[in-house]
């Protein structure tokens, strides 16, 4: 039975799409099943795993409206082991189409009934934002991982959050679990980065990866040439750190 896992936090810039595409591409070097499905308009993790969005036909928003089944969205994409369901921009408009629909925040959840045996490991990138969009991956989700940038604003906004993923768990997802938050973004030569570690981990102790992503310049690279940073340089760090989060995920979830 594969687990969904969302990657959500409605700050923007605190690595989320960097944490979906690296996470998966991880995921998939170490021999698991992966399906990465992009739930940001921004569509970053679909151009970033080398798939030109403007080709997109069927995607995340043909999904959410059931008028396409998963099969025909899923597609092939530069990583090893990791099909993509892509975004395309036209996802901006589900919100508002699906406003009047019964069990709107549902229709991720259905829609990926008849697939989610398929893969080890499912990973939807939400959009930087606590609309629809990532209330539905929130209600298909069996966990979440939280990113936060080891940034003088990181707890920020925390505390909203997790307030909407308790209201999700008491009435759309009870089985919703907090997989964990992982601190990104990190800078051992910084004063601020080290005292964000040390409070984040102060606060929510168990709850906190102890695989840190540091600050890393290859990271910020792979993108533009439509890969993930397993393929486009494996022995950097950034690599290292994210096949060193998908042990720790598949360890925690044996």
């Amino acid at each position: 039975m594969g687990k969904i896992i969302a990657i959500a936090n409605q700050k923007g810039g605190v690595g989320k799409t960097t944490t979906s595409v690296n996470l998966a591409a991880s995921l998939g070097a170490l021999e698991k099943r992966v399906l990465l499905i992009d739930a940001d308009p921004q569509a970053n993790a679909t151009s970033g795993l080398g798939v030109d969005v403007e080709s997109i036909e069927i995607g995340t928003y043909q999904l959410l409206e059931h008028s396409n089944t998963p099969e025909e969205a899923i597609i092939s994409c530069s990583a090893p082991n990791v099909s993509l369901i892509p975004a395309h921009i036209d996802l901006v408009a589900i919100e508002i189409e699906l406003v009047d629909k019964e069990k709107r925040e549902y229709m991720l959840k259905q829609s990926l009934v008849s697939i989610k045996d398929q893969y080890d490991y499912i990973i939807i990138d939400c959009a930087p934002s606590l609309g629809l969009l990532t209330l539905n991956a929130l209600t298909a989700a069996d966990s979440v991982v939280i990113p936060i940038q080891c940034e003088y604003f990181a707890l920020e906004g925390l505390g909203k959050l997790l307030n909407t993923i308790k209201s999700v768990q008491k009435i759309h997802n009870p089985d919703l679990d907090i997989e964990g938050l992982l601190l990104t973004m990190y800078d051992s030569r910084l004063r601020l980065s080290n005292q964000v570690v040390e409070e984040v981990q102060k606060h929510f102790n168990n709850m906190v990866f102890k695989t840190i992503i540091q600050r890393n310049v290859k990271l910020s690279e792979a993108p533009s040439f439509g890969e993930s940073i397993i393929n486009y340089d494996a022995t950097s760090k950034g690599a290292t750190n994210y096949l060193s989060l998908a042990e720790e995920i598949i360890q925690k979830n044996q």
